[in-house]
């Protein structure tokens, strides 16, 4: 058995909106060709994605709005009944052939499921997949298809398992959140900016479950402007005592990696060094009480130069078992990918310990994100039991 199988193909980069729009794809082949560049990433390591099937779609989506999706991608698609279905916005935008961009991204999540349930691989990482807007019959927040939705419920029925879901994008997950809200299989829990100031404004402490599902909804909403270590201490506190509350049979995790400072679209203040951690808590605890099934996709990061591909190489490099870089990124990728970038790429694998100016309410954020962290966590406490 593989240790990691790494899902990608060239083709993904064909979910793209506009030249102009933050969700740029090109973000995974600047990931992909920084691990290649470093010796991380060889062919055996690579999978390539399948195309999501319409029946496996309408584990989540209704059939009439996959149509729809397709209609749209063939320029058919009456403008008014898309924007009923999300799409043609400002944030998510039609574009050719956008079902079968979409498909693909689902099945590349698919795929990384067969991996690890089906024996070939103890993890498995689809860096194309997190799209955690994505709802029933509406796309929304840049999301078309949710594939890690559509991954859970292909596992919980093909393989009764039960997941874990953990999201740590600045951005709440409210696709999965809403999709397995009454779901007692599925537990689901987000580490995320307060909604007070961002996109989509859900995510509050109090969104629990429903029915079957009350008590396995859980939300971590973090202040404006948090630093690395409170939002480490959110993270692995709540992470630990889930875990152990649920007790999957598997771990799927969305790793977007616009909780840093330098994301455009956010208000956080992490660095990259987040972005070593949450990979490795997830790993440990993956074979702490699921035999090593761990499963993670991407998400936002709309710093597609600066950030995204030292964050998302970290989580390969620890399915893996590879080392944590350090030092100076390689001078192949920077003279590569310099002269197209807008910004001045970063020298080094970490931040400079400056990268911007000291937070004056750090004890007063850390405070407040303390007891969030309690009030979300009181479920876990109370008598509240499984059915």
């Amino acid at each position: 058995m593989k240790e990691g199988s790494f899902v990608y193909s060239p083709e993904m980069q064909g979910y793209r909106f506009s030249e102009s729009h933050p969700f740029n794809q090109r973000r995974l082949q600047l990931t992909v060709d920084l691990l290649e560049q470093i010796g991380a990433l060889k062919p055996e390591d690579c999978v390539k994605p399948r195309m999501a099937t319409d029946e496996e779609l309408r584990l989540v989506h209704d059939e009439h709005y996959i149509q729809a999706i397709k209609q749209a991608g063939e320029g058919k698609l009456d403008p008014d009944t898309g924007l009923n279905y999300g799409i043609g916005t400002e944030d998510t935008p039609i574009f050719p052939k956008m079902h079968e961009a979409s498909a693909l991204l689902v099945g590349g999540t698919l795929t990384a499921v067969d991996e690890v349930m089906e024996g070939r691989a103890r993890h498995a990482i689809n860096l194309g997949g997190g799209l955690h807007h994505g709802f029933r019959g509406k796309a929304s927040g840049f999301c078309i298809y949710n594939d890690s939705s559509v991954a859970i419920k292909y596992m919980t029925e093909k393989y009764h398992a039960r997941v874990l879901y953990v999201d740590t994008d600045a951005h709440h997950g409210d696709g999965v959140q809403w999709t397995f809200y009454d779901d007692p299989n599925v537990c689901t829990l987000s580490i995320h900016e307060t909604g007070r100031y961002l996109f989509p404004g859900t995510g509050n402490i109090n969104e629990r479950g429903n029915g079957k599902g009350y008590g396995f909804s859980f939300n971590i909403p973090l202040d404006a402007f948090t630093e690395d270590e409170s939002f480490l201490e959110s993270y692995e506190q709540s992470f630990r005592k889930v875990i152990e509350y649920f007790k999957p049979d598997i771990i799927l995790t969305q790793n977007g990696a616009d909780a840093h400072y330098y994301d455009p679209l956010t208000h956080l203040s992490a660095t990259i060094r987040i972005y070593e951690q949450i990979p490795k808590l997830a790993h440990q605890l993956a074979h702490e009480y699921c035999d090593g099934r761990w499963i993670a996709v991407g998400g936002g990061g709309y710093d597609i130069w600066r950030v995204v591909p030292r964050a998302w190489s970290r989580i390969w490099l620890e399915m893996a078992h590879l080392p944590s870089p350090s030092g100076s990124l390689p001078q192949e990728w920077l003279d590569k990918w310099s002269p197209q970038s807008p910004v001045t790429l970063p020298m080094t694998w970490e931040d400079p310990p400056d990268l911007y100016k000291p937070i004056p309410r750090k004890a007063e954020i850390t405070e407040k994100n303390r007891k969030t962290l309690e009030q979300a966590l009181y479920p876990i406490q109370s008598t509240i039991t499984k059915d």
